[in-house]
Protein backbone atom coordinates (compact mmCIF):
# COMPACT_ATOMS: atom_id res chain seq x y z
CA UNK A 1 0.00 0.00 0.00
CA UNK A 2 1.37 2.96 -0.94
CA UNK A 3 -1.06 6.07 0.53
CA UNK A 4 -1.22 6.03 4.59
CA UNK A 5 -4.69 4.17 6.06
CA UNK A 6 -5.98 6.03 9.13
CA UNK A 7 -8.08 4.97 11.58
CA UNK A 8 -10.77 7.89 9.99
CA UNK A 9 -10.93 10.23 7.47
CA UNK A 10 -13.91 12.59 6.27
CA UNK A 11 -15.31 12.35 2.79
CA UNK A 12 -15.71 15.43 0.79
CA UNK A 13 -17.65 15.59 -1.99
CA UNK A 14 -17.90 17.77 -5.12
CA UNK A 15 -21.36 18.50 -4.10
CA UNK A 16 -20.38 19.24 -0.30
CA UNK A 17 -17.53 22.23 -2.09
CA UNK A 18 -20.00 23.72 -4.04
CA UNK A 19 -22.37 23.74 -0.49
CA UNK A 20 -19.65 25.43 0.99
CA UNK A 21 -18.84 27.79 -1.82
CA UNK A 22 -22.72 29.10 -2.90
CA UNK A 23 -22.51 29.92 0.98
CA UNK A 24 -19.23 32.32 1.05
CA UNK A 25 -20.73 33.55 -1.86
CA UNK A 26 -24.01 34.45 -0.29
CA UNK A 27 -24.34 37.41 1.98
CA UNK A 28 -24.45 35.52 5.48
CA UNK A 29 -21.25 34.15 6.45
CA UNK A 30 -22.87 33.60 9.93
CA UNK A 31 -25.94 33.80 11.95
CA UNK A 32 -27.64 33.32 8.59
CA UNK A 33 -30.39 30.98 7.27
CA UNK A 34 -27.90 27.65 6.64
CA UNK A 35 -27.91 27.70 10.45
CA UNK A 36 -31.52 27.21 11.21
CA UNK A 37 -31.60 24.82 8.02
CA UNK A 38 -28.81 22.64 9.50
CA UNK A 39 -30.76 22.38 13.00
CA UNK A 40 -34.05 21.58 11.41
CA UNK A 41 -32.89 18.87 9.39
CA UNK A 42 -30.62 17.20 12.29
CA UNK A 43 -33.34 17.47 14.61
CA UNK A 44 -35.57 15.62 11.74
CA UNK A 45 -32.72 13.12 11.32
CA UNK A 46 -32.28 11.65 14.74
CA UNK A 47 -36.19 12.28 15.68
CA UNK A 48 -36.09 15.33 18.42
CA UNK A 49 -38.18 18.16 18.67
CA UNK A 50 -35.43 21.50 19.05
CA UNK A 51 -31.85 21.43 17.95
CA UNK A 52 -28.78 24.25 18.49
CA UNK A 53 -25.88 23.85 16.00
CA UNK A 54 -22.80 25.13 18.26
CA UNK A 55 -18.86 25.63 17.14
CA UNK A 56 -17.88 22.15 18.54
CA UNK A 57 -18.68 19.23 20.56
CA UNK A 58 -17.29 20.56 23.43
CA UNK A 59 -18.88 23.41 23.25
CA UNK A 60 -22.04 21.56 23.30
CA UNK A 61 -20.70 20.05 26.74
CA UNK A 62 -20.30 23.14 28.25
CA UNK A 63 -23.40 24.39 27.50
CA UNK A 64 -25.98 21.91 28.47
CA UNK A 65 -23.80 21.57 31.82
CA UNK A 66 -24.64 25.32 32.21
CA UNK A 67 -28.18 25.22 30.93
CA UNK A 68 -28.52 22.40 33.58
CA UNK A 69 -26.99 24.49 36.27
CA UNK A 70 -24.39 22.45 37.20
CA UNK A 71 -22.55 24.47 39.82
CA UNK A 72 -19.63 24.36 42.46
CA UNK A 73 -19.79 21.23 44.29
CA UNK A 74 -22.37 19.56 42.29
CA UNK A 75 -21.54 15.40 41.95
CA UNK A 76 -21.74 14.27 38.09
CA UNK A 77 -21.88 10.88 36.93
CA UNK A 78 -19.83 9.77 34.47
CA UNK A 79 -16.97 6.98 32.73
CA UNK A 80 -13.73 6.96 32.40
CA UNK A 81 -13.47 5.65 28.67
CA UNK A 82 -14.27 9.07 26.90
CA UNK A 83 -12.63 11.71 25.10
CA UNK A 84 -12.18 14.20 28.08
CA UNK A 85 -14.65 16.52 27.40
CA UNK A 86 -17.13 14.34 28.82
CA UNK A 87 -16.43 14.71 31.88
CA UNK A 88 -14.52 18.57 31.44
CA UNK A 89 -17.84 20.05 30.55
CA UNK A 90 -18.77 19.39 34.77
CA UNK A 91 -15.45 20.77 35.76
CA UNK A 92 -16.00 24.05 33.48
CA UNK A 93 -18.92 24.83 35.83
CA UNK A 94 -16.91 24.26 38.91
CA UNK A 95 -18.83 20.25 39.72
CA UNK A 96 -17.44 17.87 41.14
CA UNK A 97 -16.89 14.22 38.44
CA UNK A 98 -17.64 10.56 39.67
CA UNK A 99 -16.31 8.18 37.33
CA UNK A 100 -17.71 4.88 37.41
CA UNK A 101 -16.67 1.81 35.83
CA UNK A 102 -17.10 0.46 32.62
CA UNK A 103 -19.38 -3.30 31.26
CA UNK A 104 -16.01 -4.65 29.90
CA UNK A 105 -18.38 -6.54 27.83
CA UNK A 106 -19.86 -3.00 25.87
CA UNK A 107 -17.53 -0.35 26.72
CA UNK A 108 -19.82 1.59 27.95
CA UNK A 109 -20.99 3.37 32.03
CA UNK A 110 -22.35 0.31 33.67
CA UNK A 111 -25.91 0.51 35.33
CA UNK A 112 -25.56 -1.50 38.28
CA UNK A 113 -22.43 -0.02 39.24
CA UNK A 114 -23.91 3.96 39.31
CA UNK A 115 -27.10 2.33 40.70
CA UNK A 116 -24.13 0.38 43.81
CA UNK A 117 -22.72 4.00 43.68
CA UNK A 118 -26.37 5.93 44.46
CA UNK A 119 -27.56 3.31 46.82
CA UNK A 120 -24.97 4.30 48.64
CA UNK A 121 -25.11 7.71 49.41
CA UNK A 122 -28.21 9.92 50.85
CA UNK A 123 -30.32 11.00 47.68
CA UNK A 124 -29.83 14.35 46.51
CA UNK A 125 -25.95 13.87 46.46
CA UNK A 126 -25.49 13.58 42.94
CA UNK A 127 -26.96 15.80 40.30
CA UNK A 128 -26.77 14.03 36.66
CA UNK A 129 -25.31 11.33 34.68
CA UNK A 130 -23.13 11.83 31.46
CA UNK A 131 -23.51 8.73 29.98
CA UNK A 132 -21.24 7.93 26.39
CA UNK A 133 -22.30 6.13 23.37
CA UNK A 134 -18.90 5.12 23.36
CA UNK A 135 -17.58 4.03 19.53
CA UNK A 136 -21.35 4.47 18.44
CA UNK A 137 -22.84 1.61 20.60
CA UNK A 138 -26.40 3.20 21.80
CA UNK A 139 -26.82 3.55 26.01
CA UNK A 140 -29.80 1.65 27.24
CA UNK A 141 -31.29 5.11 27.99
CA UNK A 142 -34.53 3.78 28.81
CA UNK A 143 -32.51 2.30 31.76
CA UNK A 144 -30.68 4.85 32.95
CA UNK A 145 -34.11 7.24 32.80
CA UNK A 146 -35.53 5.20 35.27
CA UNK A 147 -32.52 5.51 37.34
CA UNK A 148 -32.36 9.38 36.61
CA UNK A 149 -36.15 9.72 38.07
CA UNK A 150 -35.51 7.59 41.20
CA UNK A 151 -32.78 9.67 42.17
CA UNK A 152 -34.13 12.90 40.57
CA UNK A 153 -30.93 13.13 38.14
CA UNK A 154 -31.19 14.79 34.84
CA UNK A 155 -29.16 13.06 32.00
CA UNK A 156 -26.98 14.21 29.10
CA UNK A 157 -26.44 11.91 26.30
CA UNK A 158 -22.50 12.14 24.69
CA UNK A 159 -23.46 10.82 21.40
CA UNK A 160 -20.28 12.08 19.63
CA UNK A 161 -20.24 8.84 18.13
CA UNK A 162 -23.57 7.78 17.52
CA UNK A 163 -25.74 9.73 15.13
CA UNK A 164 -28.00 7.19 13.55
CA UNK A 165 -27.50 4.92 15.85
CA UNK A 166 -29.99 3.42 18.54
CA UNK A 167 -30.85 1.12 20.72
CA UNK A 168 -34.58 -0.94 20.94
CA UNK A 169 -37.10 -1.15 23.41
CA UNK A 170 -40.68 -2.41 23.05
CA UNK A 171 -40.00 -3.49 19.63
CA UNK A 172 -39.27 0.10 18.65
CA UNK A 173 -35.99 1.87 17.65
CA UNK A 174 -34.39 4.74 20.08
CA UNK A 175 -32.20 6.91 17.95
CA UNK A 176 -29.80 8.49 20.47
CA UNK A 177 -30.34 12.46 20.96
CA UNK A 178 -33.86 12.09 20.30
CA UNK A 179 -34.72 13.56 23.97
CA UNK A 180 -37.15 10.59 24.59
CA UNK A 181 -35.13 9.74 27.43
CA UNK A 182 -32.18 12.56 28.36
CA UNK A 183 -32.53 15.96 29.00
CA UNK A 184 -30.44 16.69 26.56
CA UNK A 185 -28.06 14.81 23.67
CA UNK A 186 -24.81 16.26 22.11
CA UNK A 187 -23.14 15.73 18.60
CA UNK A 188 -19.54 15.90 17.03
CA UNK A 189 -19.01 17.19 13.51
CA UNK A 190 -14.83 16.67 13.69
CA UNK A 191 -13.75 15.70 10.35
CA UNK A 192 -13.33 12.08 11.54
CA UNK A 193 -17.17 11.89 12.80
CA UNK A 194 -19.90 10.40 10.63
CA UNK A 195 -20.87 14.04 9.62
CA UNK A 196 -18.21 16.42 9.20
CA UNK A 197 -18.00 20.37 9.17
CA UNK A 198 -14.51 20.92 9.75
CA UNK A 199 -15.31 21.42 13.58
CA UNK A 200 -19.01 22.19 14.93
CA UNK A 201 -21.28 20.04 17.49
CA UNK A 202 -24.81 19.78 18.04
CA UNK A 203 -27.08 19.66 21.09
CA UNK A 204 -30.83 18.15 20.42
CA UNK A 205 -33.53 17.99 23.29
CA UNK A 206 -37.34 17.56 23.57
CA UNK A 207 -37.34 20.26 26.70
CA UNK A 208 -38.29 23.91 24.91
CA UNK A 209 -37.62 25.67 27.78
CA UNK A 210 -33.91 24.12 27.69
CA UNK A 211 -33.94 25.44 23.95
CA UNK A 212 -34.34 28.91 24.49
CA UNK A 213 -31.77 28.55 27.73
CA UNK A 214 -28.95 27.16 24.74
CA UNK A 215 -29.70 29.66 22.41
CA UNK A 216 -29.22 32.58 24.67
CA UNK A 217 -26.40 30.93 26.22
CA UNK A 218 -24.69 29.84 22.75
CA UNK A 219 -24.84 33.89 21.93
CA UNK A 220 -23.07 35.52 25.22
CA UNK A 221 -26.10 35.22 26.91
CA UNK A 222 -27.72 38.24 24.83
CA UNK A 223 -31.14 37.77 23.99
CA UNK A 224 -33.47 39.71 21.48
CA UNK A 225 -36.71 38.52 23.17
CA UNK A 226 -38.87 42.11 23.43
CA UNK A 227 -41.49 39.69 26.09
CA UNK A 228 -37.92 38.72 28.37
CA UNK A 229 -36.44 42.16 28.33
CA UNK A 230 -35.84 43.27 31.70
CA UNK A 231 -34.64 47.27 31.40
CA UNK A 232 -37.42 49.53 30.68
CA UNK A 233 -38.67 50.09 27.31
CA UNK A 234 -37.83 54.41 27.97
CA UNK A 235 -34.08 53.09 28.77
CA UNK A 236 -34.35 50.53 25.58
CA UNK A 237 -34.96 54.22 23.41
CA UNK A 238 -32.90 56.11 25.39
CA UNK A 239 -34.93 59.10 26.22
CA UNK A 240 -37.95 59.52 28.59
CA UNK A 241 -40.42 61.02 25.88
CA UNK A 242 -44.11 59.48 25.36
CA UNK A 243 -44.56 57.46 22.10
CA UNK A 244 -47.60 55.33 21.94
CA UNK A 245 -45.66 52.49 19.93
CA UNK A 246 -44.91 50.10 22.60
CA UNK A 247 -42.24 48.11 20.80
CA UNK A 248 -38.65 47.75 21.54
CA UNK A 249 -36.11 49.47 19.13
CA UNK A 250 -34.99 47.40 16.42
CA UNK A 251 -31.29 47.76 17.73
CA UNK A 252 -31.74 46.80 21.49
CA UNK A 253 -31.18 43.36 23.40
CA UNK A 254 -29.64 42.39 26.64
CA UNK A 255 -27.28 40.39 27.94
CA UNK A 256 -28.98 38.85 30.75
CA UNK A 257 -26.31 35.67 31.56
CA UNK A 258 -23.22 35.01 31.50
CA UNK A 259 -23.18 33.08 28.02
CA UNK A 260 -20.21 32.59 25.34
CA UNK A 261 -19.58 32.82 21.70
CA UNK A 262 -19.77 29.24 20.94
CA UNK A 263 -21.90 29.67 17.34
CA UNK A 264 -21.32 27.73 14.11
CA UNK A 265 -20.97 29.52 11.10
CA UNK A 266 -23.11 29.67 7.95
CA UNK A 267 -20.66 27.80 5.42
CA UNK A 268 -19.96 24.99 7.85
CA UNK A 269 -23.95 24.54 8.52
CA UNK A 270 -23.65 24.17 5.20
CA UNK A 271 -21.49 21.23 5.04
CA UNK A 272 -23.09 19.56 7.49
CA UNK A 273 -26.22 20.06 6.17
CA UNK A 274 -25.06 18.03 2.58
CA UNK A 275 -23.38 15.56 4.43
CA UNK A 276 -26.31 15.08 6.56
CA UNK A 277 -28.03 14.06 3.23
CA UNK A 278 -26.34 11.15 3.22
CA UNK A 279 -25.21 10.04 6.28
CA UNK A 280 -27.16 6.82 5.89
CA UNK A 281 -24.92 5.70 3.38
CA UNK A 282 -22.14 6.26 5.35
CA UNK A 283 -23.78 4.53 8.51
CA UNK A 284 -24.23 1.48 5.99
CA UNK A 285 -21.08 1.20 4.63
CA UNK A 286 -19.26 1.23 8.62
CA UNK A 287 -21.69 -1.55 9.41
CA UNK A 288 -20.59 -3.45 6.49
CA UNK A 289 -16.72 -2.46 7.36
CA UNK A 290 -17.51 -4.13 11.17
CA UNK A 291 -18.92 -7.32 9.81
CA UNK A 292 -16.04 -7.74 7.72
CA UNK A 293 -13.76 -7.22 10.86
CA UNK A 294 -16.09 -9.48 13.14
CA UNK A 295 -15.31 -12.04 10.78
CA UNK A 296 -12.11 -12.01 10.17
CA UNK A 297 -10.81 -11.81 13.75
CA UNK A 298 -13.91 -13.95 15.78
CA UNK A 299 -11.67 -16.92 16.31
CA UNK A 300 -8.22 -15.48 16.69
CA UNK A 301 -6.32 -16.73 19.54
CA UNK A 302 -4.70 -13.34 19.90
CA UNK A 303 -8.07 -11.25 20.51
CA UNK A 304 -8.81 -11.10 24.14
CA UNK A 305 -12.62 -9.46 23.17
CA UNK A 306 -14.68 -8.65 20.47
CA UNK A 307 -18.32 -8.05 20.79
CA UNK A 308 -20.62 -9.21 17.88
CA UNK A 309 -21.89 -7.56 15.38
CA UNK A 310 -24.75 -5.20 17.10
CA UNK A 311 -27.80 -4.22 16.23
CA UNK A 312 -28.07 -0.31 16.30
CA UNK A 313 -24.43 0.62 16.67
CA UNK A 314 -23.14 3.53 14.16
CA UNK A 315 -19.80 2.05 14.59
CA UNK A 316 -17.69 5.71 14.41
CA UNK A 317 -14.78 2.72 16.02
CA UNK A 318 -14.23 -0.93 15.80
CA UNK A 319 -11.68 -2.16 18.06
CA UNK A 320 -10.39 -4.83 19.28
CA UNK A 321 -8.56 -5.79 22.66
CA UNK A 322 -5.35 -7.30 21.76
CA UNK A 323 -2.29 -9.09 23.62
CA UNK A 324 0.91 -7.13 22.49
CA UNK A 325 -0.89 -3.95 21.42
CA UNK A 326 2.20 -1.76 21.79
CA UNK A 327 4.12 -3.83 19.04
CA UNK A 328 1.09 -4.69 16.99
CA UNK A 329 0.73 -0.47 17.04
CA UNK A 330 4.09 -0.08 15.65
CA UNK A 331 3.90 -3.07 13.50
CA UNK A 332 0.93 -1.38 11.63
CA UNK A 333 2.50 1.93 11.55
CA UNK A 334 5.70 0.37 9.54
CA UNK A 335 3.34 -0.26 6.95
CA UNK A 336 1.71 3.03 7.02
CA UNK A 337 -1.33 1.52 8.77
CA UNK A 338 -1.98 4.28 11.55
CA UNK A 339 -4.79 2.84 14.26
CA UNK A 340 -5.36 4.55 17.29
CA UNK A 341 -5.93 4.21 20.62
CA UNK A 342 -9.57 5.28 22.32
CA UNK A 343 -9.10 6.11 25.26
CA UNK A 344 -6.78 6.72 27.95
CA UNK A 345 -8.84 6.47 30.93
CA UNK A 346 -9.94 9.99 32.02
CA UNK A 347 -9.71 9.03 35.81
CA UNK A 348 -5.64 8.76 35.25
CA UNK A 349 -4.71 11.78 33.67
CA UNK A 350 -2.51 13.57 35.63
CA UNK A 351 -4.95 16.71 35.84
CA UNK A 352 -7.50 13.98 37.45
CA UNK A 353 -5.08 12.53 39.41
CA UNK A 354 -4.25 15.56 40.88
CA UNK A 355 -7.83 15.78 42.10
CA UNK A 356 -8.02 12.13 44.12
CA UNK A 357 -8.17 9.07 41.46
CA UNK A 358 -5.74 6.43 41.67
CA UNK A 359 -4.93 3.24 40.01
CA UNK A 360 -7.08 0.32 40.69
CA UNK A 361 -9.66 2.52 40.86
CA UNK A 362 -11.63 1.51 38.00
CA UNK A 363 -10.53 -1.82 36.99
CA UNK A 364 -12.45 -2.54 33.90
CA UNK A 365 -11.60 0.56 32.16
CA UNK A 366 -7.64 0.32 32.94
CA UNK A 367 -7.68 -3.68 31.86
CA UNK A 368 -9.51 -2.70 28.88
CA UNK A 369 -7.17 0.04 28.36
CA UNK A 370 -4.27 -2.05 28.48
CA UNK A 371 -5.43 -3.71 25.15
CA UNK A 372 -7.62 -1.69 23.49
CA UNK A 373 -6.40 -0.76 19.53
CA UNK A 374 -9.13 1.05 17.33
CA UNK A 375 -8.52 -0.07 13.29
CA UNK A 376 -9.59 1.96 10.27
CA UNK A 377 -13.17 2.46 10.05
CA UNK A 378 -14.64 5.44 7.93
CA UNK A 379 -17.15 4.67 5.39
CA UNK A 380 -14.88 5.50 2.32
CA UNK A 381 -12.38 2.24 3.03
CA UNK A 382 -11.97 0.32 0.54
CA UNK A 383 -12.09 -3.33 0.31
CA UNK A 384 -8.28 -3.53 -0.59
CA UNK A 385 -7.31 -1.43 2.32
CA UNK A 386 -9.42 -3.31 4.75
CA UNK A 387 -7.72 -6.97 3.11
CA UNK A 388 -4.41 -5.14 3.99
CA UNK A 389 -5.01 -3.88 7.03
CA UNK A 390 -6.47 -7.55 8.43
CA UNK A 391 -3.72 -9.32 6.28
CA UNK A 392 -1.19 -7.24 8.78
CA UNK A 393 -2.61 -7.87 11.53
CA UNK A 394 -2.45 -11.56 11.33
CA UNK A 395 0.71 -11.77 10.00
CA UNK A 396 1.95 -9.90 12.85
CA UNK A 397 0.58 -12.43 15.20
CA UNK A 398 1.08 -15.61 12.95
CA UNK A 399 5.55 -14.44 13.04
CA UNK A 400 5.29 -14.32 17.18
Amino acid sequence: MNNPIPYGRQNITEEDIEAVVSTLKSDYLTQGPRIAEFEEAFANYVDSKFAVAVSNGTAALHLCALALNVKKGDKVITTPITFAASANCVRYCGGEVVFVDIDPETYLLDIDNVRKLLEAEPKGTYKGIIPVDFAGRAVDLEAFRKVAEEYDLWIIEDSCHAPGGFFETNGEKEFCGNGKYADLAIFSFHPVKHIASGEGGMITTNDEKLYNKLLQLRTHGITKDQDSFENSLSFARGDDSPNNSPEFPGWYMEMQDLGFNYRITDFQAALGSNQLKRADKGLTNRREIAKKYFEAFKDASFVRSQSGIVEGHAYHLYILEVNNRLELYNYLREYKIFAQIHYIPCHLMPYYRGLGWEEGDLPNAENYYKGCISLPMFPTLTETEQDFVIEKIESFYVGK
